[in-house]
């Protein structure tokens, strides 16, 4: 067979540059394709006064029954709070604070048995629920005498339309319970709205006649808290990083921990308990210990995670 010639030996192209097709834009090298728009930038870092509930949003309440804890779970309509309908995720304006996600019930279940094992006591203790939703978790610390617990949402819609009215709701009913058990019912409760890259600005200082005693991230008079519990917040990638260093720095080192319930996987955005996992282990900061496994075959296994400083 005869030897190509040069004409014949060159690079294959879909689309040659001398052929005039109107298929210009297709060239990178004359044409480059613009890039993606960049993220919408994070609603502003605020609190939130337990005395600014919505009033144009409806409540209503329904019990949650968990086995032998019963709470109230609270409904409000997306449409009504963010004009969205069928929607679990908008980035940069709504992160599904108003679905209350499995995870939330897996974690309330999970801190009431390692009570119950003698493993946790909330008892005086300050703690911070991330990402809150309906806050089931912190409100279950209220219930067993925190001394403060700070509710933090990404957005201050959630916590005035849910969160707050769902706090007040639970508490009210379990007043007695309260009561009887002797727990603090007078406990400082207050609600922080912002991005996990933020809002360790806003998060209340230790009181001066306690020692902040966390130095393991080079962070100086932040919050500090003994228990950090959290729900479904490690289902995007792109967050992993922001939630990991706000978790190192606002729990008080040595003994202070983190609670964490979520799916082992989120198909489709790339999370879940495995990455973060991968990330706090390569890090070398914290140890994680599993707490429970929920494979009901009904869904993808979700799991509880206890976090400490090593």
């Amino acid at each position: 067979m005869a030897a190509n010639s040069e004409s014949e030996k060159q690079t294959f192209r879909l689309f040659s540059t001398s052929t005039s097709l109107g298929l210009g834009f297709l060239d990178s090298s004359e044409n480059p394709l613009p890039s993606p728009p960049p993220p919408p930038p994070p609603p502003p870092y605020l609190e939130v006064i337990s005395t600014q509930i919505s009033s144009s949003v409806k409540y209503t309440v329904e019990l949650v029954n968990l086995g032998e804890l019963t709470l109230l779970k609270g409904r409000v309509n997306t449409q009504e709070v963010f004009g969205l309908s069928n929607s679990d995720l908008v980035p940069g304006k709504y992160e599904g604070g108003l679905k209350l996600w499995e995870g939330s019930l897996d974690l309330v279940k999970a801190l009431h048995m390692e009570v119950k094992n003698g493993n946790l006591s909330l008892r005086g203790k300050r703690v911070l629920e991330l990402g809150c939703g309906h806050g089931l978790p912190g409100i279950f610390a209220c219930l067993e005498g925190a001394a403060a617990v700070h509710f933090q949402d990404f957005n201050a819609e959630v916590l005035r339309s849910l969160t707050i009215p769902n706090v007040n709701a639970n508490l009210s009913e379990n007043i007695q319970h309260l009561e009887t058990n002797e727990m603090n019912a007078g406990g400082e409760v207050r609600f922080f709205a912002g991005d996990w890259s933020e809002i360790h600005k806003l998060l209340p200082r230790v009181p001066s006649n306690e020692k902040n005693l966390n130095c393991s991230s080079g962070h100086s008079q932040v919050a500090s808290y003994d228990i950090i519990l959290m729900a479904e917040t490690v289902y995007s990638v792109s967050t992993l990083q922001s939630l990991y260093e706000l978790i190192k720095m606002c729990t008080s080192s040595p003994h202070g921990v983190v609670y964490m319930a979520a799916k082992k996987h989120y198909f489709g955005v790339g999370g879940g308990t495995r990455q973060f996992l991968s990330l706090v282990e390569k890090d070398g900061v914290m140890a994680s210990n599993l707490v429970a496994e929920v494979a009901d075959g009904s869904s993808n296994v979700r799991e509880v995670w206890k976090l400490s400083f090593r």
